[in-house]
Formats: C-alpha cells, sequence, structure tokens
C-alpha cells in the first residue's frame, strides 16, 4: 500500500503545510466573498476590481491593466465591469491616450458604495486573518507570501506585489 507522502511525493511536513495553505486558499475567499455578498451585494472579485480603480490615479484604469491587476481574463473583466456598470458604479471610456483602448472608471456612486463597504471588509479581514496571528506572525506572513508570489512571477516588482499600483 503507498503512502500519501509517496503518493504526492512531498515528505510529511511539506504535506501537511500544503494542506494548510490549501485549505486558506479554498476558505479565506469564499469567507470574504460570504461577507460582502451578505453585507453588501457584490462578490469578491467585483470589489477587488473596485478597490483597484480606487488606489489607482483619477480612479480609473486601462481594461488590460485592470485584468492583470485583478488575476483575471480581459472577457471575465469585461463581464464584471458590465455588472458594476447596471448598478452605476463604474463606467468604460475610450482612454484619450489610446483610442484603441478602454478605460474602467470609478464613478461617484462607486466611490461612495466602496467607502461604504470598506468598513466591514476590513472587519473581516482583521478578524479572519490579523486577529488569529501575532504582529511577528502577521511580518512573517507578509514576507512568506511575498517570496511565494516572486516565485510565481519573478518579473512583478516589490512595490506591485498586491492590488493597486503601491502596494
Amino acid at each position: 500500500m503507498e503512502t500519501e507522502q509517496e503518493a504526492c511525493g512531498l515528505h510529511e511536513d511539506e504535506l501537511s503545510t500544503w494542506l494548510a495553505l490549501v485549505g486558506v486558499l479554498i476558505k479565506l475567499p469564499a469567507a470574504l466573498d460570504e461577507q460582502l455578498q451578505r453585507d453588501a451585494g457584490m462578490n469578491h472579485f467585483e470589489y477587488l476590481a473596485m478597490l483597484a480603480l480606487y488606489r489607482n490615479e483619477g480612479h480609473r484604469k486601462r481594461m488590460s491593466e485592470l485584468a492583470v491587476l485583478t488575476n483575471g481574463s480581459l472577457s471575465r473583466l469585461s463581464q464584471v465591469i458590465s455588472r458594476l456598470e447596471k448598478r452605476g458604479w463604474v463606467r468604460r471610456t475610450p482612454d484619450p491616450t489610446d483610442g484603441r483602448c478602454t478605460l474602467a472608471v470609478l464613478t461617484d456612486a462607486g466611490l461612495a458604495k466602496l467607502l461604504d463597504t470598506l468598513p466591514g471588509n476590513t472587519e473581516a479581514i482583521r478578524r479572519l486573518v490579523f486577529a488569529p496571528l501575532k504582529k511577528v506572525q502577521a511580518r512573517q506572513l507578509r514576507e512568506i507570501s511575498h517570496r511565494i508570489i516572486r516565485a510565481i512571477d519573478p518579473s512583478i516588482p516589490d512595490r506591485k506585489l498586491g492590488i493597486g499600483s503601491d502596494c
């Protein structure tokens, strides 16, 4: 009979750590999505797109760049932006510097919705991520996350390891 370690090729400590990380990768987005759906009527991807626009100068970003920031395909982002447009939270406009490109722009109503949503989402993040950790563990988590992101995509500059232009 093959052991778990032999089946997946990981040592016991690696397997335990990997399974714990997979659990976080599955459960955390679902918990944040649930909070946002309940409290703000939007999903996590919609929220991240609006947050990325908010953090960018002029609350606008090229759709292609926004797709990269949110780690979504251009077609998925286009569907999300269409839903946000119907709610009046985002609008599309041609890029004045390059008419071939389209900008997504956070509207005043979208900004108000985002600012109204931020406190509840912040509380959920603090409760789910930071409250269980000591300060030193939170710093370690940040460094570990940055190292994993760099391993996945070494071309990402340190200053752009998160959502938005200045994370």
